[in-house]
């Protein structure tokens, strides 16, 4: 409003100077007009005069011989110069009581303009002649208007810029307010959240009820904070897992070996019972390095994978013969269903990936029960599908299956061969590799583990 104000202050006298200028112009036109007819009705002078008046112009019409023929009223009154003695080309004249001088200057300069100062006012006026040849007769037309708006006009402009500013700024304020309002007290609330969740408390809820922008943060922080408290169960359990994990065999090693020394370091089959235990629970503890420091390799990118063309088939046979033991063991009828394939991949991390989602398979298949494994090669990929009707996964459990020592049945009892680290392993690859892949389970009624590998690469090679 203030600069509005200033903008008002500084063009409103141009602006009205050059507004003066084409009235002057378009009267003019009309008046040529007006005396070109060659039949001059009563209502064209009128209209002629509601012209000039309206505008704030006064005017004179001669003819050649200096006879006054127009001289309508004008809305000037005292500032008027043409009834008043002004001069012109250092000679003082009245142009009403003797326009000879004006027209004799209006034929050497056509058309004439002429600026002056009113000698009521200190107004700058504009003074405007022009000569209209006609077939009868020769005219001279005398234009008188203010180049400055008069005081008065300018303190009403002023008068009604402050009344709608001090409105505008008054409505400002109060819509000002209120959007204040209705921003800070959200963020206010969401900040004290914050602060609760910087304190490890992981109840903070930011839902608002505000501008859609600080409706979608607080949804994502929200989410964040929902996923920050799962982080945090699953950190727990990791530590809690990977503590009983490491202690559970140290203790069992410990234990027998103690046996060892004080009872059966004599006896030979006692003995090579209890260094059996040692060796199997020093084979878990190897097995459970060697997959953390796999992972935490493939996590990292420090690992490079080793592409090459190979038979994807061949290598789903190959893993279906080294779990070959434990399928006799639990009498588990294992279908294959696989199309010839060629991929251009690591073979053997794409082994560990397929041997890692069989023997989840078989570790909770039922003895006696089904397993199918499916390949099937299409235009752009190769789908790897290891389906089985074992016990299921809930919807629950579904996202967290990947992470690492999440274990969906928790009173599940390790092996050997199971370290927990299966799944996260196999993640681990296939995003290595930027395969897609994925889970579909329902409890009761099976899982079915898939992952498919571009064959764009096999194509370039």
């Amino acid at each position: 409003m203030l600069l509005l104000g200033f903008l008002l202050v500084v063009l409103i006298k141009p602006y009205y100077r050059n507004d003066r200028i084409k009235t002057i112009d378009m009267i003019s036109h009309t008046m040529e007009s007006l005396l070109l007819k060659d039949n001059v009705e009563k209502r064209d002078i009128e209209s002629a005069a509601r012209t000039v008046i309206g505008n704030n112009v006064c005017a004179i019409i001669y003819n050649e011989n200096g006879s006054n023929i127009y001289y309508p009223p004008d809305s000037l009154g005292q500032l008027c110069m043409l009834d008043k003695n002004i001069t012109i080309n250092d000679e003082i004249c009245n142009i009403r009581d003797n326009p000879t001088k004006i027209i004799e200057i209006i034929k050497n300069e056509n058309p004439f303009y002429m600026t002056l100062n009113s000698q009521y006012t200190d107004i700058e006026m504009l003074l405007y002649g022009k000569q209209i040849k006609t077939n009868l007769a020769n005219y001279y037309l005398i234009l008188n208007t203010p180049l400055e708006p008069i005081e008065s006009y300018i303190d009403f402009i002023m008068n009604q810029y402050v009344y709608i500013a001090v409105i505008v700024v008054f409505i400002a304020l109060v819509v000002a307010f209120f959007l204040a309002k209705n921003i800070s007290q959200p963020i206010i609330k969401m900040k004290n959240e914050a602060h609760k969740l910087a304190q490890g408390n992981y109840d903070a809820k930011f839902e608002t009820d505000s501008f859609s922008e600080i409706n979608d943060l607080a949804s994502t922080l929200d989410d964040a904070t929902e996923k920050l408290s799962k982080v945090n169960d699953l950190r727990k359990d990791l530590v809690a897992n990977v503590s009983h994990d490491i202690k559970t065999p140290l203790t069992m090693i410990k234990a027998y070996a103690e046996m060892i020394k004080d009872i059966s370091g004599e006896d030979p089959i006692k003995r090579n019972e209890h260094l059996d235990v040692i060796i199997k629970e020093t084979e878990y503890l190897d097995k459970l390095v060697s997959d953390m420091s796999q992972l935490s390799k493939l996590q990292s990118g420090v690992i490079e994978l080793s592409r090459d063309n190979f038979d994807l088939k061949e290598c789903i046979n190959k893993v279906v013969l080294l779990l070959s033991h434990v399928i006799n063991e639990k009498h588990i009828d294992l279908k294959l269903d696989l199309d010839d394939c060629f991929v251009y991949a690591d073979e053997i991390k794409i082994s560990q990936v397929i041997y890692n989602f069989l023997s989840n398979a078989l570790k909770y298949s039922d003895d006696n029960s089904t397993i199918e494994i499916k390949l099937r090669n299409s235009e752009d990929n190769a789908r790897v599908e290891v389906n089985d009707n074992g016990s299921g996964i809930s919807k629950e459990a579904l996202p967290y299956i990947w992470d690492r020592y999440y274990k969906v049945d928790k009173n599940f009892n390790r092996t050997v061969n199971s370290t927990g680290l299966g799944l996260a392993i196999a993640k681990a690859i296939l995003e290595a590799h930027e395969a897609a892949y994925g889970v579909e389970s329902e409890l009761g009624k099976g899982s079915s583990f898939w992952f498919e590998l571009s064959k764009d690469y096999e194509e370039e090679r």
